[in-house]
């Protein structure tokens, strides 16, 4: 039987179990072997990464042919409109490609959601506001694009779910095995 790994992903640490100078890398928190992460993250960011050891389960979670989606709360520089998130509903041209429409609204700031290590930087003229964007898509920094290209770059982004699995009840830097049939 597949195995499955949710794990949460901290702030500085790479979506690769090769270790690279000054970062930390998936080996540092998951001890088990022959598992490969369905997707990446970017070092900068957080949250939810899958971790199988079936490359056909991997290839269904990673791949945008799928559609499986993918949510993730951006908190911005700004406070979006209504026709900001407009845009970025309808796809937004970043240049090399234009975006899949997706879902996006301002949200709270999700509950129970863990200080980030470093802290975020912090302007006192400029407010900051949390969005929830959830892609059926995945291009290399996708989500920090998109909102830069709409006037609100991204400060802190937190993958929170990929399809039907979610970060409910992980600490950064916490794994747990999960049921790869809900796939």
């Amino acid at each position: 039987m597949s195995r499955l790994i949710l794990f949460n992903k901290p702030y500085g640490v790479l979506s690769q179990f090769t270790p690279e100078a000054g970062h930390r890398c998936l080996a540092d928190f998951i001890p088990v072997p022959g598992v490969y992460a369905a997707g990446r993250l970017d070092t900068d960011s957080e949250g939810l990464l899958v971790l199988t050891d079936d490359g056909r389960l991997q290839k269904r979670i990673a791949d945008p042919q799928h559609k499986l989606p993918k949510t993730y709360w951006a908190q911005v520089e700004g406070t979006p409109d209504e026709e900001t998130l407009r845009r970025l509903r309808q796809g937004v041209d970043l240049g090399d490609f234009v975006t899949r429409p997706c879902e996006a609204a301002c949200i709270d700031e999700p509950a129970g959601l863990w200080p980030r290590d470093p802290p975020i930087r912090s302007r006192r003229h400029i407010p900051t506001a949390w969005l929830e964007i959830v892609l059926r898509e995945g291009k290399n920094r996708q989500v920090r694009r998109m909102t830069a290209k709409v006037g609100h770059p991204t400060l802190r982004l937190v993958r929170a779910a990929v399809g039907p699995y979610s970060l409910a009840g992980l600490q950064p830097g916490e794994w747990r095995e999960a049921d790869p049939e809900r796939v």
